[in-house]
């Protein structure tokens, strides 16, 4: 286009925005056409087109022409640039790039015009960043000023592009392929898309593929469902699943967290996938893809057919790797018997026993039948003499020989060559020659027992079998089956069953019997006596019922408690090895031990483990294959486990399921297990608080309460007791002696009383002075039960004589004095010591004093802080002590000596306790004393309380307790406890009864 051309479509540009502006009711259409016409965007010419050619005058006449004002944008596309270098400009448009447009924009004057437009950041940021040039044009008032500095390019939005629609490809792992990288596949359960960079999951057996974030929230939610079973469904098929989701991994599993790599599938290695077929010997050749993987279209192996005539080759898919295949024709493999051929047709394994029907006669040539061909024996030469039948007779003639091939099991019946006696014996091969009888005088030469030669039986030989064979009187003692002789006398035939009576012992040769001769049928009897023998897993016991290794056993245990040489294992009797699987959990929790049952630890399991082992958040794996048992390895990252009481988190790292999280620290309010007070400052976590209170509830006997302290409810003492009564005594007076009923509870019937009552009651003199504890003994029917009648003594005539003195000389008989004849030493040491242990030796002491015939007493060793009382207490009673002999046995012996007048009246106990009333008596007189000076004092008025510099940790409820003694005198007053930032502590006294300020209390006491 000519400078010309350009200049006058800039001037129409800017006349046609101005009197679009000024109307404003018609859209700028024609000038973004001239705009495109003006930068060339369409044609060849304007690409090349500059300002550097254009006319100067002809900008002057738009610059000066009256125009209304014009945005930046609209100059910027309405004007050819003034530059003319070649390359990509920054115009927004195509045009532009070699051409460009003149960066320069129309800026009003002060006149307004109509389509004016706000001023924009990027406006005047780029008219600050314009300062004095040496070429800018005249400034002519009222008229538009062309900017030659830069200014921002408006801009530019990114294409939207039209979603793709879903994939139609004809197999499934092209059409997850396109979706995903469509953004076009939504996660079955969050539904939203799975996209090239997510992390994701696919199922094994309906290809679905979803987040791995979302699957394994299902895969809990699932468990958390079903504790019985480690299984989980599959949200897109509803399969069955025990794998956990736990890495994200490409498609064929080789790579773990694949890289998104352009011009790749999404989520795949790229390697080839190489996953075996059930059956095809020939893995994947594709590139690691997504679902199931195609048939195979290779070929398969060349395979024969069962008997081995033909071979064929097909594909892959088409061949039968398990079964093989066969060509029906006749398969004609020789026969096991070497005669006959199989005729089945083409089969597969071995063609079996032959079982074609053939013509067979028996050895003696008796019987002749068709049989199969593999029932027939070895085959034997045998004569025909005759026996064979007439109608058997065509293939055998007489006096000729055939091949016999069974046994018929007939006896065979022929004549011995006497012509007299017949074969005895079953069918056999037949010879041409008769056999000779066995009872010739040439075979037959001693009598039957073989002892005796018949010369000497028989006063002439033997002329023919027929003749008798003679006996001699001698006994038989031919060896029996069980090993004895024969006792008969010299006999024909068999010898008769062995009746001799000998000694067996039974198996474990503990027990010898006696029994008939086990005619050659040996059979150890057995005792019942079981067998406690440890066998050699040193695990199990032998348990038989008379065991031959028993003794063995015992002799092996008795050379190993003499501490002889350990025998090995081989020298333990046969029969205390021990047959069982050993059958213990190996380490690894999940195998058993297969072993023959052993001593020692089982080794180590061999198996291994072909599945990710991964940490509880899943974040650290240990890649297959590992030894079975490997713990899931230790993760350095925090566990992500919300505690369920809802608290933050304590920080620590990940542990396995079987490892708690750290407790709960937070301390909560907590009402006690049996709802009477609310708890405060208890741990969260934990469960049960308890207050400590009796619980104090009625029992189902109405009478009684549980005396157990804070439980559960359904926790009383009862709850385990059946029947309307409890396990407490029973506590109601008894009518008949006014004491309480000792019987276990028995509501709600009343006492019986009719058993004597065993509680404590005394008994007096008639002075009452002696004093003697005794049992009730009163029943129901017998109120007053009789009792011994307790005597007056000395004692008591000298306390009568004593008072009728007082009464005499006026003296008054409860008159007490305070006098202790105790040393200070001896009453701390009473203090110190066991009551129980020095009332008692006190007793010795008394009882000692007032046996006027004993001398000496001496005491059981002890200690020497209690040989200590011992000699304090003889020094205030005026004996004479002394420790003898060496520790262990050193003891105390006390002697009474001239100075011994009488043992105190006083007890230790009674002067312990007058020495405490004085001491009580004198605190309570300083008591006053205090009180009556404080009271005379005058108080300071007070309306709060501050406690500066408490120690660390004080808590409010530590406070309060603390000043509750101290403050409950003013029950008008509410005291409010809280903290300063200080850290003083403020409690402020608030009247109960009014809401205005309180009043001037009087001071509180100095110490809190």
């Amino acid at each position: 286009m000519s400078d010309g051309g350009a200049t006058q479509t800039q001037t129409q540009t800017q006349t046609q925005v101005g009197s679009s502006a000024g109307g404003g009711s018609q859209p700028s259409r024609r000038g973004r056409s001239g705009r495109e016409r003006g930068d060339g965007g369409n044609g060849r010419g304007g690409r090349r087109g500059g300002g550097r050619n254009a006319n100067p005058q002809t900008r002057n006449q738009a610059q000066s022409a009256p125009a209304p004002e014009v945005s930046t944008e609209n100059a910027s596309e309405s004007e050819p640039s003034g530059s003319g270098r070649r390359g990509r400009g920054r115009g927004g448009n195509r045009g532009g790039r070699r051409g460009g447009a003149v960066r320069g924009g129309t800026v009003s004057g002060t006149k307004r015009t109509f389509g004016g437009s706000l001023t924009t950041a990027a406006d005047s940021n780029a008219s600050d960043a314009q300062g004095l040039s040496a070429d800018a044009p005249d400034f002519v008032p009222g008229q538009a000023v062309v900017h030659r500095g830069k200014q921002a390019a408006p801009k530019q939005r990114k294409p939207q592009y039209p979603l793709a629609p879903k994939s139609a490809a004809a197999d499934l792992p092209t059409r997850i392929h396109e979706d995903i990288s469509n953004g076009q596949y939504e996660c079955v359960i969050c539904s939203s898309e799975v996209l090239r960079p997510s992390r994701v999951w696919s199922c094994g057996l309906c290809w679905t593929v979803l987040h791995l974030s979302c699957v394994k929230k299902w895969f809990t939610s699932q468990l958390k469902k079903d504790d019985d079973t480690r299984s989980w469904r599959c949200p897109g098929c509803n399969s069955s699943l025990t794998e956990e989701p736990s890495a994200y991994h490409c498609w064929c599993g080789k790579d773990i967290n694949p890289r998104n790599v352009p011009g790749l599938p999404p989520h795949s290695c790229g390697q080839t996938c190489s996953k075996p077929r059930a059956t095809c010997p020939h893995p994947c050749p594709l590139e690691c893809h997504a679902g199931p993987c195609p048939p195979c279209t290779l070929m398969g192996p060349t395979q024969s057919c069962f008997c081995g005539k033909h071979e064929v080759t097909k594909r892959c898919t088409e061949t039968d790797y398990g079964n093989g295949w066969s060509c029906k024709e006749i398969c004609g493999d020789l026969l096991p018997c070497g005669e006959h051929f199989c005729a089945t047709p083409c089969h597969s394994g071995l063609c079996g026993s032959c079982g074609i029907p053939v013509q067979a006669r028996c050895y003696c040539g008796k019987e002749h039948k068709e049989i199969p061909c593999d029932r027939r024996d070895d085959l034997q030469m045998s004569f025909n003499f005759g026996q064979v039948s007439s109608s058997d007779s065509e293939d055998v003639s007489e006096d000729s020989w055939f091949d016999g091939s069974f046994d018929c099991g007939a006896t065979c019946g022929r004549n011995y060559d006497c012509g007299i006696h017949d074969c005895e014996k079953t069918c056999h091969s037949q010879d041409e020659v008769p056999a000779h009888c066995p009872s010739a005088p040439d075979v037959v030469l001693d009598c039957p027992c073989g002892k005796t030669p018949l010369e000497e039986l028989l006063d002439q030989p033997r002329q023919s079998c027929k003749d008798k064979i003679p006996h001699c009187k001698k006994t038989c003692d031919k060896t029996l089956l069980c090993g004895h002789q024969c006792m008969d006398t010299c006999h024909t035939g068999p010898c008769n069953p062995c009746f001799q009576k000998q000694d067996i012992s039974c198996r474990c040769t503990r027990t010898v019997s006696k029994s008939l001769c086990h005619q050659g049928e040996i059979a150890t009897p057995m005792c019942f006596k079981v067998c406690q023998a440890q066998l050699n897993c040193s695990r199990h016991k032998c348990g038989e019922r008379c065991c031959s290794g028993e003794k063995k056993a015992i002799e092996r245990q008795a050379a190993r408690r003499k501490h002889r040489q350990q025998q090995a294992p081989d020298e333990v009797e046969a029969e205390h090895i021990c047959l069982r699987v050993c059958g213990r959990t190996l380490k690894c929790g999940t195998h058993q031990c297969s072993q023959i049952c052993h001593a020692g630890p089982c080794p180590s399991c061999l198996e291994a483990v072909f599945e990710e082992i991964s940490c509880a958040c899943g974040r650290t794996v240990l890649q297959p294959p590992q030894p079975c048992g490997t713990r899931p390895p230790e993760c350095r990252f925090d566990c992500r486990r919300a505690p369920p009481c809802g608290h933050p988190t304590v920080k620590h790292n990940c542990h396995p399921d079987d490892v708690d999280c750290p407790k709960c620290p937070f301390l909560v309010e907590k009402a006690c297990i049996c709802g009477k007070q609310r708890m405060k400052n208890r741990p969260c976590w934990l469960e049960g608080a308890r207050c400590g209170l009796p619980c104090g509830k009625k029992l189902k006997c109405g009478t009684h309460t549980c005396r157990k302290e804070c439980h559960g409810p359904g926790e009383c003492e009862d709850a385990d007791i059946p029947g309307s009564h409890c396990a407490q005594s029973c506590g109601k007076t008894r009518k008949s002696c006014d004491h309480s009923c000792q019987d276990s509870c028995h509501a709600p019937y009343p006492c019986k009383e009719d058993r004597p009552c065993q509680s404590k009651t005394f008994i007096t003199c008639d002075c009452q002075h002696r004093k003697k504890e005794v049992k009730c003994m009163a029943t129901k029917t017998n109120p007053t039960p009789d009792r011994d009648v307790l005597k007056c003594d000395d004692e008591c005539l000298r306390l009568q004589r004593n008072q009728r003195l007082a009464v005499a000389l006026n003296v008054d008989p409860d008159h007490n004095d305070d006098h202790i004849p105790y040393s200070d030493t001896t009453l701390k040491l009473f203090r110190e010591l066991s009551h129980t242990w020095a009332q008692n030796q006190e007793r010795e002491f008394r009882v000692f004093a007032s046996e006027a015939s004993e001398k000496r007493l001496r005491f059981k060793p002890m200690p020497s802080f209690q040989r200590a009382f011992l000699h304090a207490l003889a020094e205030d009673f005026g004996f004479d002590s002394e420790s003898q002999d060496p520790e262990p046995h050193r003891h105390v012996s006390i002697f009474k000596t001239p100075r011994f007048v009488a043992a105190p009246k006083k007890t230790l106990a009674q002067c312990v306790k007058i020495r405490t009333d004085a001491v009580k008596t004198a605190a309570a007189a300083a008591a006053a004393s205090s009180a009556a000076a404080a009271a005379a004092s005058a108080p300071e008025p007070f309306n709060a309380l501050l406690l500066s510099a408490p120690r660390f940790g004080l808590t409010i409820d530590e406070v309060e307790s603390a000043l509750a003694n101290h403050l409950k005198a003013y029950n008008t007053l509410s005291f409010t406890t809280a903290f300063l930032p200080s850290e003083e502590i403020l409690i402020r006294a608030v009247p109960v009864t009014s809401w205005g300020p309180p009043p001037r209390l009087s001071s509180p006491p100095s110490h809190p």
